[in-house]
């Protein structure tokens, strides 16, 4: 007899749990806590029984979780704080059962210091009056149970590049079952999902959430990773967003972020959308540092001039060009107003900090953001140097005394 297969071997009976998922839960809700934890990019979840149902996110109760397990706190004082933001309908319970969004806070009912959600709050609420409107592009990799990339041979590689990109048909897109399930999960869900496509790797999907004003769209990016994960857990199969999961001759993973103002999306708005480049322009190195949750790392593996990206160390904008930072779309500069794309957040990006590092740079003016990028040549460098000058005076050490 053959061995199954991983997925096969640990695999649930759906139709009994569908059978009991559907009995009444006697007027009682479950509700689905949800947040970010302590890597910046990973999610976590537990639910909670409700006697009602909460009209809006203040009729729900705070709620902790252990975060010693979760990279966020020491076991000696674990415990942090669940406080609900935003609420969702459950497209797995259906009914009136709910996903709540929450934000971290401390033992001094503080924001956490891995809650980034706070501040680009307090930053979207400054900028108001520009009706920022941003729409955000999450690139991920399908695998199987064993890391390996959904539908690709196992001992090998598939063909080139080139016939899976919005592709159609057996050979050329795995996994769209996961994918159509996850589009209708977040329409349920109220979720600004604009889109879908099959992407440049084979077993590599896109789905686009916008336009979405302010803190909304990180609200609704980080609720469509949710629903990604989980719709996966259903199949199975695992949705990476490693924004580089294979080396080599293969794409990477990004999140463009697409941004506008008021004053952009208005006849003459094209002069804006050149101000706002010409700032970011001069923080490169500041906003790499927010556009992945390494400060940098992560993009240095994608962004390497090659694949439809951009180099990490140098900034440039162009029309309708997928080899530079920031694009503008052909019609937005045939128009004369619209938006513009920045190519350079990662893949497991948090949508809070990119959101708020743009206004940051783009309206509030703010000439320097508090995080940089180093590259890691130079990183080596700069040891290298330090490490010499050392060793010099470990020689020397009266020389060095002479000069005083």
């Amino acid at each position: 007899m053959m061995a199954l297969n991983l997925r096969d071997q640990f695999s649930t009976d759906k139709v009994i749990a569908s059978k009991l998922i559907s009995l009444d839960s006697k007027d009682k809700i479950q509700a689905e806590y949800i947040w970010i934890d302590g890597s910046g990019e990973h999610i976590r979840s537990k639910t909670r029984t409700l006697t009602s149902s909460p009209k809006d996110v203040d009729d729900l109760p705070i709620w902790n979780f252990d975060g010693s397990s979760t990279g966020q706190a020491k076991g000696a004082d674990s415990d942090v704080f669940l406080k609900p933001v935003a609420i969702f309908p459950d497209p797995f319970r259906l009914g009136n059962h709910i996903l709540v969004l929450c934000e971290t806070l401390d033992n001094k009912m503080q924001p956490h210091k891995t809650n980034y959600r706070r501040r680009c709050a307090q930053t979207m609420q400054q900028v108001k009056n520009e009706h920022p409107w941003f729409g955000m592009e999450q690139e991920y990799t399908l695998l199987d149970v064993d890391g390996h990339p959904f539908g690709w041979p196992k001992n090998g590689f598939p063909g080139p590049q080139g016939p899976y990109y919005c592709g159609v048909g057996a050979n050329k897109v795995y996994g769209r079952d996961v994918v159509e399930a996850h589009y209708r999960a977040c329409l349920y869900a109220g979720i600004t999902i604009s889109g879908t496509n099959a992407e440049v790797m084979p077993g590599q999907w896109e789905y686009q959430v916008g336009p979405c004003e302010g803190i909304k769209m990180g609200d609704e990016l980080w609720i469509s990773r949710f629903l990604l994960h989980r719709v996966a857990e259903e199949f199975g199969v695992i949705a990476t967003l490693d924004p580089k999961p294979i080396q080599g001759d293969w794409n990477g993973a990004g999140c463009h972020t697409n941004v506008s103002t008021e004053k952009m999306r208005k006849p003459g708005g094209y002069q804006e959308i050149l101000s706002a480049i010409d700032k970011l322009s001069k923080s490169h190195a500041e906003h790499i540092a927010y556009y992945d949750p390494t400060g940098g790392k992560d993009n240095e593996r994608r962004l390497t001039g090659q694949h439809e990206t951009a180099s990490i160390s140098e900034f440039s904008y162009g029309v309708a060009s997928r080899c530079s930072s920031i694009r503008i779309p052909r019609q937005t500069e045939v128009d004369g107003f619209g938006y513009f794309e920045d190519r350079r957040p990662s893949s497991n990006c948090d949508p809070y900090c990119v959101t708020e590092a743009i206004m940051r740079t783009a309206c509030l003016d703010v000439k320097k953001l508090s995080r940089t990028y180093t590259p890691q040549d130079a990183e080596k460098l700069r040891k290298m140097i330090s490490e010499m000058e050392k060793s010099k005076l470990e020689e020397h050490p009266d020389e060095s005394s002479a000069h005083h």
